[in-house]
This record gives C-alpha cells, structure tokens and sequence, in this order.
C-alpha cells in the first residue's frame, strides 16, 4: 500500500506562482510513474502532468504546457508540480498519483494510488 500526501495548495492570484509536492510513503518510490490530475467542481478529474520513474520523460496536458512542471527527487521521494503563470481556470483540487511500471501514465485508470488532493484557487 502507497500513501501519497499532497501539499502546497492554496489561494492565489492569476499570474503567481506556485509548486506542489507530494511525498510518497513507498520505499519503491524510484520505480512508480508519477502523475498530477486535477478536478474543478463540476467536472471530471482530468489529467495534468506526468512522469516516469526516473524523470526522463515527462508530459503534460495541452492547457498547461509551457506553464507547468512536473519534476521528481528520487533520492527524497518526492514529486513537484511547478505552477507559473497560473490562471483561474486553474483552479481546482489537485491529486498526486502513484502507478507501478516505468512508463508515462496519463489515463487516471493507469494509477494505482491516489492522494486525498490539495485545493488551488486562483482569483482574477
């Protein structure tokens, strides 16, 4: 069993910056594919940011490309969401994931482990 906490959510304005974490309590943490999802009320969770096991590859949702960045410290088991440039259709309640397997993962079903998500609200 993996459990992911999120943090680093919170309230900000469009334009700020701001960086999610979420630390993994899996001693494999170097060997799970990682991924953020985010979900605004009303709508589906959709897919944000991925990364494999060893951040080589990343890849990211087109709304936020440019603008995002998924990174991951292995040595600390903990992976990032940088967040520039935000707008308010950003907003929403952020997940961390955890997926076995050393590939990308960008369909929610791909992922094992879900954190309890990290709410973001960015004000116009």
């Amino acid at each position: 069993q993996v459990q992911l906490v999120e943090s680093g959510g919170g309230l900000v304005q469009a334009g700020d910056s701001l960086r999610l974490s979420c630390a993994p309590s899996a001693r494999t943490f170097s060997s799970l594919a990682m991924g953020w999802f985010r979900q605004a009320p009303g709508k589906e969770r959709e897919f944000v940011a991925a990364i494999s096991w060893n951040g080589g590859s990343t890849t990211y949702a087109d709304s936020v490309k440019g603008r995002f960045t998924i990174s991951r410290d292995n040595a600390n088991n903990t992976v990032y969401l940088q967040m520039n440039s935000v707008k308010p259709e950003d907003t929403a309640v952020y997940y961390c994931a955890a997926g076995s397997g050393l590939r990308l993962k960008t369909s929610p079903a791909q992922y094992t482990y879900w954190g309890q998500g990290t709410q973001v609200t960015v004000s116009s």
